[in-house]
Order: structure tokens, then sequence, then C-alpha cells
């Protein structure tokens, strides 16, 4: 077993230590971290089974299921959060893991691999797929900004309508993006797929049986952990000090995030660059095509209205990375520098968050 899967599995044992911390009425501080860290190997094997499942069922419904537990972490989070009406730390958790996908993980598979090897390259053509339609959805969380700029008096229903509208609009997108990657022959530069292509045959035999139970048991205990993790953020956010802004844009996708960080960063060090940078931005857009809109739509369902009405220094800072991530991937190749440089920008947009009222 790998030294990375030792450590994941191990990481279980925050579960039960979470649930522990939550019935003795611990500090809500030692909740959330214990709370967080569970969240980790969670995460870890509902992709891993995910990728095992979509093995055995085939390159087409295998990318369904991976275009829908890709980010299964974070929409069960963010629907936990949402029907405890923390409705605004669900949307600083989105732009938060839109941000991380394209500077952190992207910015450190880019400077591990390019430390490793003095320049890497990657389909340039598919690097300006994925910039565009992260276009789109930038193009798409700043219309509702501008109605309300440009309109006196706006009753909120109608921007919670618009978002309806815009929602139903993403979706159809991303689903059409989900049957144009099945249809080319590297479906997994379009969807994020962490799983590696270059690889042989799987030398073992998938237990179907097994990873659905697996599956399944997960993202209920997932579900769960969410709970206590969400239950403990307002008094812990308190006690640290911390703004809801700055704990849900930057804490919060760090928590559901860290496994991807890890993928990237291994497909980056093997000289893999198309699947690390796949990853990274694949992830960010089924966030910002699949997830916010499926949250603004469970969000009109459970009566707790959620519109693309972000924080106006959100959007600048997701307009911020998606822009220097075209303007570094549009090229099809990177070096180390350029990864200093993502994660300069996203160390400089992370203290921006933490200062800002």
């Amino acid at each position: 077993m790998k030294k990375k899967n030792i450590i994941l599995l191990s990481m279980l044992v925050f579960v039960p230590i979470s649930i522990i911390a939550q019935s003795l009425h611990l500090n809500p501080l030692i909740i959330f971290v214990t709370s967080g860290l569970a969240i980790i190997p969670l995460a870890a094997l509902i992709a891993n089974s995910t990728e095992e499942i979509a093995t055995v069922i085939g390159p087409s419904l295998g990318g369904l299921l991976n275009a829908t537990f890709g980010n299964a972490t974070e929409m069960i989070i963010s629907i936990v959060a949402l029907r405890a009406g923390l409705v605004d730390v669900v949307k600083a958790s989105l732009t938060g893991s839109i941000i991380a996908n394209l500077l952190l993980a992207l910015g450190l598979a880019i400077l591990f691999g390019g430390l490793r090897f003095s320049e890497q390259s990657f389909q340039p053509a598919v690097a300006r797929l994925n910039g565009s339609s992260l276009t789109l959805a930038v193009i798409v969380l700043f219309t509702p900004a501008a109605i309300q700029f440009t309109s006196d008096g706006l009753p909120s229903s109608t921007l919670n309508y618009f978002s309806y509208a815009a929602s139903i609009l993403l979706l159809i997108f991303y689903s059409l993006m989900l049957l144009f990657s099945m249809r080319t022959s590297t479906p997994t530069d379009f969807l994020g797929d962490a799983d590696d292509p270059t690889n042989e045959s799987n030398p073992h035999k998938v237990n179907l049986g097994l990873q659905v139970a697996v599956l399944l048991t997960c993202t209920l205990g997932l579900v769960f952990v969410s709970d206590i993790l969400v239950e403990s953020l307002d008094q812990a956010i308190s006690t640290l000090g911390l703004t809801s802004l700055f704990t849900g844009v930057i804490l919060i996708p760090l928590f559901g995030g860290f496994v991807e960080y890890i993928t990237c960063i291994t497909f980056a060090t093997k000289n893999k660059m198309d699947l690390a940078v796949a990853v990274a931005i694949g992830s960010s857009l089924q966030i910002a095509l699949f997830v916010a809109p499926i949250l603004v739509l469970v969000g009109w369902v459970l009566g707790q209205p959620m519109n693309l009405s972000f924080n106006p220094f959100e959007l600048v800072a997701v307009a911020m990375a998606v822009l220097i991530t075209n303007s570094i991937s549009n090229d099809g190749r990177s070096n180390w520098l350029e990864g200093v440089l993502l994660l300069i920008t996203y160390t400089v947009l992370g203290t921006a968050f933490y200062f800002h009222p």
C-alpha cells in the first residue's frame, strides 16, 4: 500500500474523534478542526471508489459518475450549510473552491513539477476551451452584480428568478460539455478526472459491490461529519477571531480540496501535466457550472433562497484567478516560476480576505 494511502486511511481516526468531541461538548475550535480533518480521508475514499467503479461500468457511465461525484465533498458540505441557513458561507466556500483549485492546486502542481522538470507541456487547445468555459462562469457570476448596480429599488426576488434561469442554463451547458468530452478521445482533459489513462489495464480485479458500499458509506459519513463541522462553525469563527468570509473562502475549501491538491502534485511530479491541469481546472469548472447551479435550485426547494449574487470582492478574486490562470495555460507550457506566480497570487488574495471586514 502506498504511503499516501496509509496516511489518509490513518486519518479516519478523526471521524470518531470529531463525534466524541461533539458529544462531550468540547471547545468548538477542537470540534471544527477534527471534523475538518475527518473530511479529508472520507473525500479520498469517495474519489478512489468512484474511479474504481468507473473502470468497471465503462468510459461513458464512468465519465458521468466522475463528473457527478468529482466535487461530492464540496456539494455535501454546502448543502448541509445551506440547510442551516448559512447562505453567505456557502457562497464564500464556492468561490473559495474555484480560487483554490486554480491558484493553489495548479500552482503547487506547476511548482513541484517544474522543480523536477525544467519545462512541462499540456494541450493548449484543451486549456483554451476550459479557460473559455471559466470565462462564461465569471460572466454569469458578474451579471447579478451588474443588474443590481444599474437598477434602483430592485426586489431580491428578481435576482432569485434570474439565478434560477441562469442555473438551468449553466447545467445545460455543463451537460453538453460532458457529452462533448465523452465523444472525444481524451475525456479526462475536460472532466478533470483523476484517473490515469496512461496506466496499463488495472492489475487488480475491482470488487464492484465493495466499492459501491464504500462510496455509499463514506458519502453518508461525510454528511454526518459535515453536519458537525457546520454546527461548530459560528463559535469556532468567533474563537479564532476570523470573519465568515475568510473562513468560507480560505479554510473550508482546504478541507474539501486537500485530496485534489495531492493528486495534482502527484501527476505533475510524474510529468503528466495534462492530468494535473485537468484535475485543477476541471474541478473549478464543476464547481462553477454544476455545483453552484445545483445549490441554487436546492436552496429553492429547501426554502433557503440562494442566488448568484456574490460579494463583490469574491467576484473580483475569482476574475483575477481565472485571468491569471488563462494567461499562464494558453501556451500549453509551464515552469516552476509560473507555479510560484500562482501561489503568490493566492497568498495575496488570502491575505486580503483575512483583513477584509
